[in-house]
């Protein structure tokens, strides 16, 4: 049995977003083994309670949340929701997003309703959980939010709709930083490349276009949910407390290039 004192998270309230599936499931269950009482947001409520149940079982602390994070209302109850049954919240994890593989491309053949949609979740739903979690960490005079970008902000060759998503949601978390860094605010953000999710499960269907794209990484492979769980624990704990408007990839090196 790991002593309370060497809990990264000990004592901890974490939402986190996307906690149903990929990358957001596997930080849920990571957290909790550090800790971490858990509030799992999803809109799939099927899996968002698996999750749940599986760090119950495993003798953690955590409790579901059904939310659309591009719905105003719906986050609102969910911020209700966290402070109503711990009290108080301490790391805001936005995991949650979308990548509509094959309707996402130039800007020139995108349909309207791919650009808003994917913009809805991945760039408003990031603003309104913080929007929404900021008060809450302003009363505690500290707290931790983790905003999950792509190495696609980063690059020109990505489709536009998730590009532009993740290149705001850069531009957001610095501002969070400056404008809550008085408040002991920290605001991070993590870019990913290609990792293995339910969201990408497309690319990895496809052998022939899968094996060409490793072949463009240093590393020569593409990386594991846990990995980016690793990192997000990293920065919602007090080993990153002089770290904030940072952006971190986590891609093999394929942005070194």
């Amino acid at each position: 049995m790991v002593n309370d004192k060497e809990w990264k998270l000990n004592g901890k309230v974490a939402l986190i977003t996307g906690a149903g599936s990929g990358i957001g499931k596997e930080s849920a269950m990571l957290f909790a083994r550090e800790g971490a009482k858990i509030v799992a947001c999803d809109i799939d409520e099927e899996m968002g309670k698996e999750t749940v149940n599986m760090i119950i079982a495993k003798g953690g602390e955590a409790f579901f949340v059904k939310a659309d994070v591009s719905n105003t209302s719906e986050v609102k109850e969910l911020m209700r929701s966290c402070v109503n049954h711990y009290g108080t919240l301490n790391v805001l994890y936005n995991s949650a997003g979308i990548y509509l593989i094959g309707k996402d491309g130039p800007v020139t053949q995108i349909d309207e309703e791919v650009w808003n949609y994917t913009i809805a979740v991945n760039l408003t739903g990031t603003f309104l959980c913080c929007k929404y979690a900021i008060p809450i960490m302003i009363e505690n005079k500290a707290g931790s939010i983790i905003n999950m970008s792509s190495i696609s902000a980063l690059v020109g060759d990505a489709p536009v709709a998730y590009s532009a998503s993740k290149g705001g949601i850069l531009s957001l978390t610095g501002r969070i930083a400056v404008s809550y860094a008085p408040y002991n605010i920290r605001a991070n953000a993590i870019c990913p490349g290609l990792i293995e999710t339910p969201m990408t499960k497309l690319r990895f269907d496809n052998p022939e276009w899968l094996e060409s794209y490793k072949n463009k990484i240093p590393l020569h492979r593409t990386g594991r949910p846990i990995e980016v769980a690793r990192l997000a624990l990293y920065l919602a704990s007090d080993d990153s407390s002089y770290i904030t408007g940072a952006t971190f990839t986590i891609d093999g090196g394929l942005v070194a290039l």
